[in-house]
């Protein structure tokens, strides 16, 4: 199989679709539901009309054996607005969680739940991060106790996107204390139970159609079928942690590992999302620049404002491209082994933070303001090296898998092949082909010409 960027059929229909979602339903009321800080339900309506609010449709893009279709989408989608984009796709968040933890039986019960159907909408929330923890998902306070038939939970959430008004609340909590974050498990809370507080709503720089609140968990009671996974997984996963506990204790050699885990495999998601934003600022900058007379003619004929704008075209293409590479890696089972996944969520949000700030510069005046939305888009983007592990823990987590992977071969000495093993003899560059071209070429003048055309076919590069 030859190498090939190009995209499916469906996944340009995808694109196409979702572009014109973008621009024709989103921008239109972007602005207004940024200043007033309203939840798009209008807009969440239209999406599930159009299919995009759905867990049939999230849970058919990941599992697209390219990787590419749910970055597409995402991409396209924040194009339009990011605030938006984000309370569209945040179920699609819980809905992730649960089908990595969940039993079968639990995905089918819950999965409907968190986005309901068009005419009775329902929202779902992730609740991970805690005032004390931010990035830190080893540090979570939360806790879930064993009481009878139930669990209870008790703890305080930050930062949780639909909390407090969501339907289904996925709420990670520690179970074991002693085992660290080992000792952790998902529980679902549905909306409305008994001890859940929304503290509050938060007032935000940037995403401000998104509702993201501070919760806290009073003694918050679930039946324990709530437990993702059920309670024999629950076991098994605090045996294994028991035991490399004891590994560690002990001093017993373990086997070095560069495997990142969830968090890894999810960031080429938001990676993709803060590429909407980047390409959208890039795209308008380039068209006022195009169009702004100063000095005689337009202003991008100035290599004061080209230059920079073609450097970011540059990045952004880099970032979209490390973001591939990490979507594909992750449908198709290959190892995150120099921290991929981070490497495409850091360059696409430094570059989304760098691009939305270029726009404004370029713009002068007129992008300090809120006629154009190169303003909003500049506070949107910088969300992005915050949210799901900030640039530093980016950083850390490639600095980690570099000293994980130490002497290891770069990652396509290790990746998977296709192809038949005639290739691996025959292919392209093997020394039989190369041996054979030469013997050809030697005694050309002594072949006669229906046999140096044959030989030159074989040789010769493919037709485009």
């Amino acid at each position: 199989m030859t190498f090939s960027l190009a995209l499916t059929p469906a996944q340009k229909n995808l694109v196409e679709r979702t572009h014109a979602f973008a621009e024709n339903v989103i921008r239109p009321v972007a602005a207004e539901h940024d200043r007033a800080q309203e939840f798009p339900w209008d807009v969440l309506e239209k999406a599930a009309e159009e299919g995009f609010y759905s867990p049939l449709f999230y849970r058919d893009l990941i599992g697209d054996p390219t990787g590419l279709s749910l970055p597409l989408f995402m991409e396209e989608l924040f194009w339009g607005c990011a605030g938006i984009g984000l309370a569209i796709v945040m179920p699609a968040l819980a809905l992730s969680s649960i089908g990595q933890a969940a039993t079968p039986e639990q995905m089918l019960r819950w999965a409907p739940e968190c986005f309901g159907e068009p005419g009775n909408l329902k929202l779902a929330a992730l609740c991970i991060s805690e005032p004390e923890g931010g990035s830190d998902v080893r540090n979570l306070r939360t806790t879930a106790t064993r009481d009878g038939d139930d669990w209870v939970i008790e703890g305080h959430k930050m930062w949780i996107g639909n909390g407090g008004i969501a339907d289904v609340h996925v709420v990670n909590a520690t179970v074991d204390p002693e085992l660290g974050h080992r000792g952790q498990a998902l529980f679902v809370v549905p909306g409305g139970s008994p001890g859940i507080e929304l503290v509050r709503k938060l007032d935000k720089l940037g995403c401000r159609a998104s509702h993201t609140a501070e919760l806290k968990f009073h003694r918050v009671r679930v039946p324990a079928d709530h437990l993702l996974g059920g309670d024999d997984k629950l076991q098994h996963r605090m045996r294994k942690a028991r035991e490399v506990q004891e590994e560690v204790a002990t001093g017993a050699p373990r086997r070095k590992s560069a495997t990142l885990g969830t968090f890894e495999q999810t960031r080429p998601m938001v990676a993709a999302q803060a590429l909407g934003i980047a390409r959208a600022a890039l795209e308008y900058a380039t068209e006022y620049a195009n169009r702004r007379e100063a000095f005689g003619g337009p202003i991008i004929d100035n290599q004061g404002i080209a230059f920079p704008l073609a450097d970011l075209a540059t990045q952004i293409d880099a970032a979209r491209l490390l973001t591939w590479r990490a979507s594909w890696m992750a449908a198709a089972g290959v190892e995150f082994r120099h921290g991929e996944g981070s490497m495409a969520k850091l360059a696409a949000s430094e570059v989304a933070v760098r691009t939305t700030e270029r726009a404004l510069q370029t713009m002068g005046g007129w992008g300090y303001i809120s006629d154009h939305p190169v303003e909003k888009w500049y506070r949107d983007a910088k969300l992005y090296t915050i949210f799901e592990g900030t640039s530093e823990i980016q950083r850390m987590v490639i600095g980690r898998a570099l000293g994980a992977a130490d002497g290891a071969p770069p990652l396509h000495f290790d990746q998977p092949t296709e192809g038949s093993a005639f290739n691996r003899l025959f292919g392209r560059g093997t020394s039989v082909r190369t041996k054979a071209g030469e013997f050809a070429m030697s005694v050309k003048d002594r072949m006669p010409e229906s046999a140096q055309r044959l030989a030159m076919k074989f040789l010769a590069p493919p037709k485009k």
